[in-house]
């Protein structure tokens, strides 16, 4: 008699694919929505753009490759690496930066690899280095959050809709995210207190919200079980211990404070969403604390001393390389041996 014999990882109760990547989509609303709030409806224009040119470039590569079309688009992952991607974009990005990021992202990162499960680096974060390297201009532009100062005001629909398809003066467009800002003006105590978006609530303004909608976004995931805490914990605990040395053992006016890193730019965003990728991240549970401890570090290396004001898709990236050498050595114990089969050592 044939026996079905499976490897491991086995799921303990009934789910798939396109189950879990609908829940990563349904996690990221508030974050959308805080996005729109502070910055128009260009956020989700992008996601719309976004999603078309993922969904098209998927089809068409199946097709090429010869795979059942309807199967794999029904597993969503690419419409979850086109949100993503959107939600890193600034909202005032032109459509065209959309479809190249989107179409390489889906075409090079995922499917020159061999399609979901086989690609060594995440795919959203690919495409947004690679806009961010070649189009620096038009990926750093960003509106000034709504209610900064009576001056600002949030584009409606369609001034969104024209910002994107038929542009603008970049120049014109005089915002900056909270960390760009503490970057630029960094030893200039008094250029900082009077800077009125590093002064929200509890840190940069507009941004404070949209990293506390991507935390509850990313709490939803670890109780649905869609990821575990493991991740974001290491990550938010690296950057939480580097930034409260620097802020308050060497120099607060060089060095922005916990909060201020926190809850700026795309840390929860990273953290929740884009480090916890099953596919190209540790799989251990000591791993991913390694791996996310090491994102973090990462992050706040470049953001401190590199030459970006943001630096989580280069962390994710550089930390991508690394998660098969963390597996390898934090195996778990297998049932029935004395020691984890680790590193160079022999199993029992």
């Amino acid at each position: 008699m044939a026996l079905l014999s499976v490897t491991s990882p086995h799921i303990h109760k009934p789910g798939n694919t396109g189950g879990f990547m609908r829940q990563v989509l349904y996690a990221t609303l508030p974050g959308l929505f805080m996005l729109t709030y502070f910055f128009g409806f260009g956020t989700l224009i992008n996601v719309v753009i976004a999603s078309a040119v993922a969904m098209g470039c998927e089809a068409l590569i199946l097709k090429v490759r010869n795979k059942p079309i309807a199967f794999y688009l029904n597993d969503y992952s690419a419409v979850v690496t086109a949100v993503l991607l959107a939600l890193a974009i600034p909202p005032t990005a032109p459509w065209w930066l959309t479809v190249i990021g989107c179409a390489f992202a889906i075409v090079v990162a995922k499917h020159l690899y061999g399609g979901l499960g086989m690609n060594p680096f995440n795919p959203a974060m690919v495409g947004y280095v690679l806009l961010l390297i070649s189009f620096p201009k038009e990926m750093t532009t960003w509106l000034p959050a709504a209610g900064l100062d009576n001056s600002v005001n949030v584009p409606g629909v369609f001034e969104s809709l024209r910002l994107t398809f038929l542009g603008t003066n970049p120049d014109a467009l005089s915002g900056a995210t909270p960390l760009d800002t503490f970057k630029t003006y960094a030893g200039q105590p008094e250029v900082l207190d009077s800077n009125a978006i590093l002064h929200g609530t509890f840190a940069g303004y507009g941004w404070e919200w949209v990293n506390i909608a991507f935390l509850l976004g990313g709490v939803y995931l670890i109780w649905k079980k869609i990821i575990t805490w493991h991740i974001p914990a290491g990550m938010l605990l690296s950057i939480f211990l580097l930034s409260g040395f620097f802020n308050t053992a060497v120099d607060a006016d060089n060095y922005p404070s916990i909060m201020h890193h926190l809850l700026s730019g795309g840390t929860m965003l990273g953290a929740f969403f884009i480090a916890t990728d099953p596919v190209t991240a540790a799989t251990s549970n000591r791993g991913k604390i390694i791996y996310g401890f090491l994102i973090g570090l990462l992050t706040y290396v470049i953001r401190t001393w590199g030459g970006y004001p943001d630096a989580v898709a280069f962390s994710v990236l550089l930390m991508n390389l690394a998660a098969p050498t963390l597996d390898y050595y934090t195996q778990p114990r297998t049932y029935g041996h004395r020691q984890p089969n680790k590193g160079l050592a022999k199993p029992d």
